[in-house]
């Protein structure tokens, strides 16, 4: 494997940190192993056909660009593009479904719920954060008191995650995790 597309929105703004120093720096590094292009969400389907692996940088740079992105996926099934991150498996690139099953499996992660009948289920403290399952780098959120739980989570949509509040200054988004032989 000797090329790389890497899909990201360098004007992309995330809560707590400057999104394309991140990129500027991800890239420097895969650049000293593959022939790495930068491309914008909107531009795949100009070079996703000359690339040995397309790098979609993680589910916030193309949250605006969703119907673009949505036809890549497709496309890149139909045609077995290698992609990372992998649109099968579990993660936000697939929504925040995950963040459920691992609070259902009894995993230590944030409580959440997406229904009003497991309110039980989340600690009782003095905030909760609301959020869009397919959202990103807090598109979305909101900050919210136990009263108004209830309206954020409509009975039968389960289009919103709630979570107890913990002021985090970002989330980690991406690792680069080079083996060495």
């Amino acid at each position: 494997m000797n090329t790389l597309l890497f899909v990201t929105d360098l004007y992309y703004e995330a809560k707590g940190r400057t999104y394309y120093e991140e990129d500027l720096f991800l890239t420097s590094r895969l650049r000293e192993s593959f022939a790495l292009t930068i491309c914008h969400p909107q531009d795949i389907h100009a070079f996703e056909k000359n690339y040995d692996l397309i790098v979609i940088r993680n589910a916030g740079p193309v949250a605006h660009f969703k119907d673009k992105y949505w036809s890549f996926r497709e496309r890149a099934a139909a045609n077995t593009y290698k992609t990372y991150n992998s649109f099968n498996g579990k993660g936000d690139m697939n929504g925040k479904e995950y963040l459920l099953e691992l609070t259902k499996a009894g995993y230590p992660v944030i409580p959440t719920i997406d229904d009003i009948e497991r309110i039980d289920d989340l600690p009782q403290v003095p905030s909760y954060i609301s959020k869009p399952k397919d959202g990103a780098d807090s598109i979305g959120l909101e900050i919210v008191s136990f009263n108004d739980l209830s309206s954020k989570l409509n009975a039968g949509e389960r289009s919103v995650l709630i979570q107890p509040f913990i002021d985090f200054e970002y989330e980690v988004s991406f690792y680069f995790i080079l083996r060495l032989c």
